[in-house]
């Protein structure tokens, strides 16, 4: 496939066959390396009816269901344009919330052994069910399905910065209950506040450098401060949802006369009873992924109290897989777009009216999780960042789960992590070199790429002092 560089770290495949638009690929000769099949994804994804702009692919691209990971595309609602589940994938509304603790790294080093004990005790992980807060029956579930963290912190969970400081403060209006399905509530009971498995963790961080010093201030982050990054979804939920409106969408497409280039990119119109149905379903999920994260905060605040007498303020929460109905302007004219983040974080620059008000002259927080053992970044949204205001969300796989484990032991990476001064806690260590950081691109490098290419800025560098894993 013939790639062209329009300029450093930003290249072009010109549209052909049934393209409607370019792709857009913002990376570095080095990070796309293994990068042939992902780049086939975003080759289709320009085919979907009423895409506008490009078809783009971000620094951390890698191969995933229809779209790329790291892939972000907008049709236009007024055009036919179309809402299609591949373009979120299955862990909707999976995405990160930074916390800010009230200490730096000195102060909490003889209390760290005891926070770590106490998080691996306190937070439910791994692939079944089980989660911090246990439900009075499913009436209390549709509550959070429709009111997010915004209903958890109502039921004393969290406090009111927690709404202030995350998307849509705490809850996706348009929520549809009744376009959950019955397997997918079940699903869903039982997991409220939990991480989950696979790249899914709470990390104990400190701020080892801060570049921006204005926009640190306004998020509440200083050099050498103590943080807790929780990276997770909606659990079994969204999966289910996006498996049910997936085949639900597949089997309409031909009423609408559409078809795909691959299966996995099923897609109707927005304004269909079907894409309206994912999309009250798909807010569903994301306030199913925002209540998650804030019982989890939750927990965690609780357990930092105890151990450690340390408090834990909401630096921002933001998902990065989600479609959302935004305003852009396309070829000089505001158009109303569904824009498709799939590993792909949102990016508002400063003055965005859907900011809060104390982040409004810095522009949004984005948050870029690392790979165990390895750095995380806070960034910042940034005029004209280009790609529907988006920018990358981590550093992007690079092997098989498979080829993970064959490449490292757990005894080497135990062996690892203790010798970088990282206090782990995994539900089980055998399956822990899946996420090894030889699995992952180099985040530094994503990053920097994501920052030349003028999608963000960077804000802050965080490196782990503890992790507690699915």
């Amino acid at each position: 496939m013939e790639l062209v560089e329009e300029r450093p770290y930003r290249f072009r495949i010109e549209r052909h066959g049934d393209m409607r638009v370019p792709g857009m690929v913002f990376a570095s000769r080095q990070l796309l390396k293994d990068a042939e099949k992902s780049l086939e994804q975003v080759v289709h994804v320009a085919t979907l009816p009423g895409i506008v702009g490009a078809s783009y692919a971000m620094p951390d691209i890698h191969w995933g269901y229809g779209f790329p990971i790291g892939g972000v595309a907008a049709t236009d609602v007024d055009e036919g344009g179309v809402v299609s589940p591949g373009g979120v994938g299955f862990d909707i509304s999976c995405g990160v919330r930074l916390l800010a603790a009230d200490c730096d790294r000195a102060e909490l080093r003889p209390a760290l052994p005891a926070v770590m004990d106490g998080l691996d005790r306190a937070i439910p992980r791994g692939a079944g069910p089980g989660g911090v807060w246990r439900l009075d029956g499913p009436r209390q579930l549709e509550r959070i399905l429709e009111g997010g963290s915004r209903y958890a912190v109502e039921q004393g969970h969290g406090e009111e910065r927690d709404l202030v400081r995350c998307e849509d403060g705490g809850a996706v209006a348009d929520a549809d209950v009744t376009r959950v399905g019955r397997r997918a509530r079940e699903r869903g009971l039982g997991q409220v506040g939990s991480l989950g498995s696979a790249n899914h963790f709470l990390e104990v961080q400190q701020v080892a450098r801060v570049y921006d010093e204005r926009a640190a201030a306004a998020f509440g982050l200083a050099e050498g401060q103590v943080c807790v990054m929780i990276h997770c979804g909606s659990r079994g939920l969204g999966h289910q949802i996006c498996t049910d409106h997936v085949r639900e969408m597949g089997r309409a497409m031909a009423r609408y006369g559409i078809t795909v280039p691959d299966r996995q990119l099923a897609c109707t119109p927005v304004d269909s009873p079907e894409g309206r149905a994912y999309l009250g379903a798909m807010a569903a999920a994301a306030n199913y992924g925002r209540a998650n994260r804030q019982l989890l905060t939750d927990a965690a605040r609780r357990v930092f109290e105890r151990a450690a007498g340390v408090r834990l303020s909401l630096v921002y929460d933001v998902s990065h897989n989600l479609a959302k109905i935004e305003t852009h302007p396309v070829d000089g004219t505001r158009r109303r777009l569904c824009v498709h983040r799939k590993g792909a974080t949102r990016a508002f620059p400063p003055g965005h009216p859907d900011l809060p008000r104390d982040l409004s002259g810095v522009g949004q927080p984005v948050l870029i999780p690392g790979t165990m053992g390895t750095a995380s970044y806070v960034l910042a949204g940034v005029p004209g960042g280009g790609a529907f205001a988006s920018t990358c969300h981590g550093a992007g796989r690079t092997m098989s789960r498979h080829e993970a484990v064959r490449t490292i032991t757990d005894t080497q990476l135990r062996a690892r992590l203790e010798r970088d001064g990282i206090a782990a806690r995994p539900l089980s260590w055998r399956g822990l070199p899946e996420e090894a950081p030889e699995a992952y691109k180099d985040v530094d490098a994503v990053v920097t790429v994501a920052e030349e290419a003028g999608l963000c800025g960077r804000v802050a560098r965080l490196v782990p002092l503890g992790v507690v894993k699915g």
